[in-house]
């Protein structure tokens, strides 16, 4: 029996993903028949079909579908072992895969990256941002070797994502010049529902912080009257800055328009139980990574060097004398 290689595993993988052999050829810049013959190979091999010919449609069958999902799960682990075997060289080169959240991607995270780098200049970092949810369900299937978010990660996931706070930050209520509250320092929680407001979509750390802290103060996000719904933060900020409602967004991405006076922060005063205090939100930055899957030594490297980070910034909160 001469088993089956890496070689027919990508082809028949191709061919599941795109249910055409023509397509799977050109994805892999192979011949269409080089392709028939590798998927032959294997269904003569195991004496199994992995495709109904129907016409000139093809479908994936039972044993294809089992192939399929176990295919992909030697490849990737093929995939990290050659990673893990070029790493074996002090980190000189390699290749780490991060995915962040668009507000820690933007605004936090280039300088660790900037600090990685000037350690280990050879390696290569690869960052996608999207949201939360996006970047939670990435780290779950192994497109990312560490995940980094500002939001909650859903109880689905939860089993199979470690958790663990690198860092923090402040969402801040702010207003662009033309708003009533421009002129206040101060509005008190029951004022919330008498403006309109600008919020990020379904899914975003932000918004996600925003309705926890909305519903501390027994206040649903119904009761908001939302007018814009941006997948931006930069675009949520341009609006509010050009007059439109308000917004609870990052305080490291409003720092330059607050010093510059387009933007302008209002605390939240909680005043429900004749005692008047600040109603802060704050939110924790998490490091995401999957409790089972293969660590790779770059990743190991990069996440110790958040941990470290994150250790400096609370001792530096808990003694600013120092």
């Amino acid at each position: 029996m001469a088993g089956m290689t890496l070689e027919q595993l990508r082809i028949f993988l191709a061919v599941a993903e795109h249910l055409h052999f023509t397509r799977a050829a050109e994805m892999l810049y192979i011949t269409q028949p080089a392709v028939s013959a590798a998927i032959q190979s294997l269904e003569q091999e195991y004496g199994v079909k992995l495709f109904h010919r129907i016409g000139r449609h093809i479908e994936i069958t039972e044993a294809g579908t089992l192939l399929q999902l176990e295919a992909q799960k030697i490849l990737d682990h093929v995939t990290l072992t050659e990673r893990g075997l070029r790493e074996l060289n002090n980190l000189q080169r390699g290749e780490l895969k991060l995915g962040s959240s668009l507000t820690i991607g933007n605004y936090w995270l280039p300088s660790k990256i900037s600090e990685f780098k000037r350690q280990y200049p050879g390696i290569s970092i690869n960052c996608t941002l999207a949201n939360t949810e996006e970047i939670c369900v990435g780290t779950a299937t192994g497109q990312f070797d560490l995940g980094l978010i500002e939001g909650d990660v859903k109880p689905a996931l939860q089993s199979c994502l470690e958790q663990q706070i690198v860092g923090s930050d402040r969402l801040q209520i702010v207003v662009g010049k033309s708003h009533p509250w421009y002129e206040r320092a101060e509005i008190t929680i029951m004022e919330l529902t008498q403006t309109a407001w600008v919020m990020r979509e379904p899914g975003s750390g932000t918004q996600q912080r925003f309705e926890n802290a909305l519903q501390s103060w027994g206040i649903n996000l119904s009761e908001l009257n939302v007018i814009l719904v941006f997948n931006s933060g930069e675009m949520t900020k341009a609006a509010v800055e050009s007059g439109v409602g308000a917004t609870g967004i990052s305080e490291l991405m409003v720092k330059k328009e607050l010093q510059l006076g387009t933007l302008r922060a209002i605390q939240v005063i909680d005043n429900r139980n004749f005692a008047i205090i600040t109603a802060e939100i704050v939110r924790p930055f998490l490091k995401l990574k999957h409790r089972q899957r293969f660590q790779t030594t770059l990743s190991k490297v990069f996440e110790q060097m958040l941990v470290e980070s994150g250790v400096r910034s609370q001792e530096s909160i808990l003694n600013p004398g120092f």
